[in-house]
C-alpha cells in the first residue's frame, strides 16, 4: 500500500485516480478520506460518506499486476454500504468482481460505469465507521492549519 503522502499525489497513476475519483465522489455528494484503517485493521484507499450517511469504500488498482496481488477487498465489505473498485481506462474491466461497483478515473474526473450492489449497514456499524471518518478528518484538518503539531503514532490513521 502507498504511503499517504504519496497515494494523493496526482502525478503517480494511483494520484491521479483518486483524484478523479474524489471529484467524482464530491459531485454525487460523498466526501471522505483517504487511508482509513478500519476496526479489522485493513487500510482502505477512499472511505466516504454521503448526505444520508451511507458509506461508499472505494478501492483504487492502479494495474493489472497490483489489482492481482491484492485479496483483501472481501474484507471492506462490512464495514461500508457500496464497495467500488476505480480504475483508469484502460484497464480490463472484466476482471473487477461483479459483487463490486465500478469507477473509471483519470485526474480530471471519473464515471461510475457500474453501481455497486447495496448491503446497508448495521446502525451500530455505521456509527463506528462514520465516527472513524470524521475523527480522522478532523486530526488531519488540524495538522494542515497547525504544521507545529503532530497527532500521537497510531492514534488514529
Amino acid at each position: 500500500m502507498t504511503e499517504l503522502a504519496d497515494f494523493g499525489a496526482p502525478d503517480t497513476r494511483a494520484g491521479e485516480i483518486v483524484r478523479g475519483t474524489r471529484r467524482l465522489l464530491s459531485g454525487l455528494g460523498f466526501f471522505g478520506v483517504t487511508e482509513m484503517s478500519l476496526a479489522n485493521n485493513r487500510r482502505v484507499d477512499i472511505a466516504a460518506i454521503g448526505l444520508s450517511g451511507e458509506i461508499w469504500i472505494v478501492e483504487v488498482k492502479s494495474s493489472i499486476a497490483d489489482f492481482r496481488s491484492d485479496s483483501k477487498w472481501p474484507e471492506y465489505m462490512p464495514y461500508c454500504d457500496q464497495l467500488y473498485f476505480a480504475v483508469a481506462n484502460d484497464f480490463p474491466q472484466d476482471l473487477i468482481p461483479d459483487e463490486t461497483g465500478l469507477i473509471v478515473a483519470d485526474a480530471f474526473g471519473g464515471a461510475v460505469v457500474r453501481e455497486a450492489p447495496e448491503d446497508r449497514l448495521s446502525a451500530a456499524r455505521r456509527r463506528a465507521v462514520t465516527l472513524r471518518l470524521a475523527r480522522l478528518a478532523a486530526m488531519r484538518l488540524t495538522q494542515a492549519a497547525d504544521t507545529g503539531w503532530t497527532a500521537a503514532p497510531g492514534l488514529l490513521t
